[in-house]
């Protein structure tokens, strides 16, 4: 049954404040979406280490560069939408291309920005960040992993995305998880296909999961928390072991964590890839639950592309 979702700005508000008061170097710099993000805590107990750029987001990216020249660790919030594309060149050329540790924020990532309609909803971000030499991208999938990532990312040590559904489940694994940059999170073990998925997809992956269960289909579930550097290793392992892979993403199928897998294994190691994700068109308007069904990313639909993958799987020609 599917987990329930809590929104992820206040336990982001609470943990970035506690960090910055035990580390004096950390600042925010804010696009007028301090209450949507979860920064505002900051504006009101830390003012002086707090910027508000107004809807200016390219300007933000660009006098967060300069705070980071200075030793300062800015954390950057808007949209992923509008710090990925409206930003892009600030976040390539000011940040990337000079290796500055700016840490920028995408709220309300892929489909979750919801009721705001296709032009908040960042459904390109992955793809556009993905493609920035030197960049690191982190999607945590539940609140225990978001609440080690944000702490994670501040101590790194670099340039970082952190993409941020507006809602995630409480936990899907282990509570005495804990993350590791660049490091792939299994989920769950299975032998006969592996779901490759990240953030709030992996609740509706585990989802899918109790139901291959029942047709008898062992899965395993990798986490690609983060999805720049991908873990090589634990995705060539899981593609070896299970011979079949699927992934599930709040995002465009091009360019992003399906482009990503599939680049690995095609050059590597090459296995049936099945994607989940929107299918290379603009989002809509509508609650969460209306647009994971309508743009094909429900459990059931999570199982109909297993079984494509088995198939695939099945029907592959095989070694001598």
């Amino acid at each position: 049954m599917m987990l329930t979702m809590v929104a992820t700005q206040p336990v982001y508000s609470e943990v970035l404040l506690d960090l910055a008061k035990r580390d004096s170097r950390i600042v925010t710099v804010d696009a007028d979406l301090m209450r949507s993000v979860g920064s505002g805590a900051m504006a009101l107990e830390l003012p002086e280490r707090s910027f508000q750029m107004g809807v200016a987001e390219q300007n933000m990216i660009g006098f967060s560069a300069g705070l980071a020249s200075c030793g300062k660790v800015p954390f950057a919030h808007t949209f992923g939408v509008f710090s990925s594309r409206r930003a892009c060149d600030q976040l390539t050329i000011s940040v990337a291309f000079n290796q500055l540790n700016v840490k920028v924020v995408g709220g309300q990532a892929g489909l979750t920005a919801a009721l705001n309609g296709a032009t908040h909803q960042s459904l390109e971000d992955v793809a556009i960040v993905r493609a920035i030499p030197g960049m690191t991208i982190v999607e945590p999938c539940d609140i225990l992993e978001l609440r080690q990532a944000i702490a994670a990312v501040a101590e790194f040590v670099g340039p970082v995305y952190l993409r941020m559904p507006k809602v995630l489940p409480m936990l899907l694994g282990s509570e005495g998880y804990q993350f590791k940059m660049g490091s792939i999170r299994l989920l769950r073990d299975g032998r006969d296909l592996t779901f490759v998925t990240s953030g709030v997809m992996a609740a509706y992956t585990m989802d899918a999961v109790e139901k291959l269960d029942a047709e008898g289909v062992s899965a395993r579930v990798l986490n690609a928390s983060t999805l720049k550097p991908l873990d090589r290793d634990a995705l060539l392992n899981a593609a070896r072991d299970t011979g079949a892979v699927v992934t599930v993403e709040n995002h465009n199928i091009c360019g992003g964590l399906g482009g990503a897998v599939t680049e690995l294994l095609s050059g590597t190691l090459p296995t049936p890839v099945v994607r989940v994700g929107i299918q290379d068109t603009f989002g809509a308007t509508g609650e969460l639950s209306y647009l994971v069904e309508r743009f094909g990313l429900t459990p059931d639909d999570i199982v109909a592309a297993a079984r494509r993958a088995l198939s695939l799987k099945a029907g592959a020609p095989r070694a001598a």
